[in-house]
Formats: structure tokens, C-alpha cells, sequence
């Protein structure tokens, strides 16, 4: 194959691809990237962990059309480091690549393009479009609940299911819940319920942020593909059942308490710069149109700051986790937050209003 391509352009390709490529691994070809010139003017590039592959098309001048796979990381770093604006010829015959772009000259070793593997899609028979904007909201809003924990891998991504006429996005590690719900887009009725793993999530969204318009979703019970435009990304789904969440999220709470986010999450993280690593424990004394948050730390001393809120029911105390709070409070896109509370053992709701596509669940911790 021969080809030649814009430092730029192909620099901008190798960015997306190289990052599904893992840093360590045991199967040399999967450390490669697939590239392929077409005659059409295209360079094709394809990196995979097996669970995960990812498919972009960048323009190239195709001299000669062929295909070959190279190492993703060190090609990555060679076309980072070549001079802005140059032009960059590929060639590659013989096992070997050659890449030269003005005095710069690289020979890599390749390895054959028949032993690169590919994720079988199948059949993937539902398929709807998503503005880019909403499945970004969907990923902003949910991600950060994701479990990492990976015995409890049926909680390690965004579960996505259509009920009530929405299609509706969970995440949740069981310490705390995110959910969101987006009008069903049409194509989606009848579609299984998947669950999406956390680094087709993370890929995603990088590649989110260089689309306009939407985004093509086909699926079936074991496979996701997100088309991107030039990019496709195609993923395995996680093989299990997610927990019946709604059965977590409280419905009779009936203690109000409303605040300006913004604030409070200041306040928070002034109290909390005390707390131990371990516990993070935060707690919420609520009284009359007042808060008191404090922490006790046994090694570090403690800490208190009041802050401003809308409450008018009995007062009582309750702990949280600091970080999961702050983490919560930075989803909050409005200047009001409603925090639906009952005891303090019971989970706690926490959402911009009624009319809000996002609500959170906490649970709360012994202080």
C-alpha cells in the first residue's frame, strides 16, 4: 500500500483509534492498528480490544490501495511529534511500514491484516438516532455513578432501557443512583434492555464532542454501534441483569429542603477539605431555613460553616459521603436544588425540580 496524508488529518484519526488500543498485551496484534487504503481516496483506520472496536475514515491520497496493521501507540507518537503542516507518506511492503514526512524517516514492523480480528456485529435489528447533544446529557449526567467495582460487573456501565414511552438511562455503584429519561426516539420501541461498558462510554463521549447533528444507534442483546460520522464505534454489551433501580428511588420523602447549588457545594468542600480519606463523611444538621454542615475528623480536627436554605420540616441530622455528594451537586445545571429527605438511614432524592430529565439518589452514611 501506498499512501500520503496530512499530518493533521491523520494525527486527528490515530487520536480516536489508539486510545481503545490497551497499553499491555498479551496478543501482539491487538497493540496494532489496521490501516487501510481504499480507492477512493480514503485511509481506513481500525483498533480493537475484542470487546470494543473502533472504525475511521480519514481523506488520504491513495497511490497504491492495500492494508496493513502497525503498532497503534508508536505510530500515534510518531505522527504527534512530526512537524506541523507536513505531509506524510505511508508505505508498506514486505512486513515493514515506511513513514516519511520532510527529512524525518521511519521503518516500523507490521503485521498481516488477515490476523486482525474483527467484532462480528450480527444482526442488530433496533435502530434510532439520538441528537449528539442529548447522548452527551445521557453520559454527563450518569457516568460518575458507574460501579468500578468488577465483581459486581453488572454495574460497570450505563443501563439503557425504554419504559413509559421514554427511554431511560441508569448508572449506580450501590452507594448512590443517576438516572435520566429522554423522549423515546422513534426506532427505539421494543428494544432490549442493554447495559453499556464504562470504556465505550468514556470513548464515546470523546468522540461526541467533534460531532454536530446526530448520532445513528443500532443495537441488539449483545452488541452496540454508535455511528458517528466518520468514526463507528462498535462494543460488546455487558452480559447481565441490572438491578430493578426504581425500587430504590424514593417516592415518599416529604422533607423538603431547597438550596442554591452552587453554594452549598462550596460549602461542602470547604468543610470536607478535613475529612479522612476514608470515610469522607460529611454532616448535614438541618433546623429552620438553615444548614449546618460539619465534619469530625479524629486526625485532622474539625470543621463547621452554616449555609443558606429553604427547609420548614422537624430538624434532625444526616451524614453523607462528601465526595458523592459534591459529585451529585455538580450535575445541578439550575440556581435551585430540591433534596427530598425522611430519616436519616433512608436514601435521599436529590434533583433541579419535578419537571427534570436527572434525579439522584444518595444513601446516606452514620456520622
Amino acid at each position: 500500500m501506498k499512501a500520503t496524508i496530512e499530518r493533521a488529518t491523520l494525527l486527528k484519526g490515530l487520536s480516536h483509534v489508539q486510545s481503545v488500543v490497551e497499553r499491555r498485551n498479551t496478543i501482539p496484534i491487538l497493540s496494532n492498528v489496521l490501516l487501510e487504503a481504499t480507492g477512493e481516496g480514503q485511509l481506513r483506520l481500525m483498533a480493537t480490544d475484542l470487546d470494543l472496536q473502533i472504525n475511521e475514515s480519514v481523506a488520504a491520497t491513495v497511490e497504491q490501495p492495500g492494508a496493513t496493521t502497525v503498532s497503534a501507540h508508536t505510530l500515534f507518537d510518531i505522527a504527534r511529534k512530526l512537524p506541523e503542516g507536513a505531509q506524510v507518506s505511508i508505505t508498506a511492503a514486505d512486513g515493514r511500514m515506511t513513514i516519511v514526512a520532510g527529512r524525518a524517516r521511519f521503518s516500523l514492523g507490521t503485521l498481516p491484516r488477515d490476523d486482525f480480528p474483527v467484532i462480528a456485529e450480527g444482526e442488530l435489528p433496533t435502530q434510532f438516532e439520538l441528537p449528539a447533544e442529548t447522548l452527551k446529557q445521557i453520559i454527563d449526567k450518569t457516568r460518575f455513578a458507574i460501579s468500578t467495582e468488577e465483581t459486581r460487573y453488572y454495574l460497570n456501565g450505563i443501563f439503557l432501557h425504554v419504559a413509559e414511552g421514554v427511554l431511560k438511562a441508569a448508572a449506580t455503584d450501590g452507594h448512590r443512583l443517576a438516572r435520566v429519561t429522554v423522549d423515546q426516539p422513534e426506532g427505539a420501541s421494543g428494544m432490549p434492555d442493554v447495559i453499556v461498558p464504562r470504556k465505550c462510554i468514556a470513548e464515546l463521549r470523546k468522540l461526541l464532542d467533534e460531532v454536530d447533528g446526530s448520532v445513528g444507534v443500532s443495537l441488539s442483546g449483545t452488541k452496540i454501534r454508535f455511528d458517528l460520522g466518520q468514526a463507528i464505534l462498535t462494543s460488546k454489551l455487558i452480559d447481565g441483569t441490572f438491578p430493578d433501580y426504581s425500587r430504590v428511588i424514593p417516592t415518599a420523602n416529604d422533607k423538603i429542603l431547597k438550596l442554591d447549588p452552587k453554594s452549598f457545594m462550596e460549602g461542602v468542600d470547604r468543610v470536607s477539605t478535613i475529612a479522612t480519606e476514608k470515610t469522607r463523611a460529611v454532616k448535614m444538621a438541618l433546623d429552620r431555613d438553615k444548614i449546618t454542615l460539619s465534619v469530625t475528623s479524629p486526625e485532622n480536627g474539625t470543621a463547621a460553616e452554616e449555609v443558606p436554605g429553604d427547609y420548614t420540616s422537624a430538624p434532625f441530622e444526616i451524614g453523607f459521603n462528601s465526595r458523592y455528594l459534591l459529585d451529585i451537586l455538580g450535575q445541578i445545571g439550575t440556581d435551585q436544588v430540591e433534596v427530598h429527605l425522611a430519616d436519616a438511614a433512608a436514601p435521599t432524592l436529590i434533583r433541579e425540580n419535578d419537571k427534570s430529565p436527572a434525579l439522584y439518589v444518595l444513601m446516606p452514611m452514620r456520622v
